[in-house]
């Protein structure tokens, strides 16, 4: 895997010290530009769309308004990555019920 520089463990410290989701949103929006939280938006649809199931990258893509090549990559994270795909969409759905 590719080595992170040592700025990702004060990132990762700095984004589980928000303790809002008001928090949260203000961070982002102050760290990212539109086209990042877009793009990390559309990565989590896709992750949520491919856990769902039944659906094929094709038409993952087009719901999300993404490219078949981020379908691709994102399902093979979420299949064979850290496992951060999965947390996020457990604990989104243990919210949901």
């Amino acid at each position: 895997m590719e080595q992170l520089p040592d700025a990702f463990d004060d990132l990762c410290e700095a984004v589980s010290a928000l303790r809002t989701r008001d928090d949260v949103a203000a961070f982002l929006r102050d760290a990212c530009t539109l086209s990042e939280l877009e793009a990390i938006c559309h990565r989590l649809e896709v992750a949520r769309l491919l856990d769902e199931g039944g659906r094929t990258y094709l038409e993952i893509a087009r719901e999300v308004g993404t490219s078949t090549t981020t379908v691709t990559r994102v399902a093979h994270w979420l299949n064979h990555g850290e496992g951060g795909y999965r947390i996020v969409l457990d604990r989104l759905a243990e919210r949901r019920s």
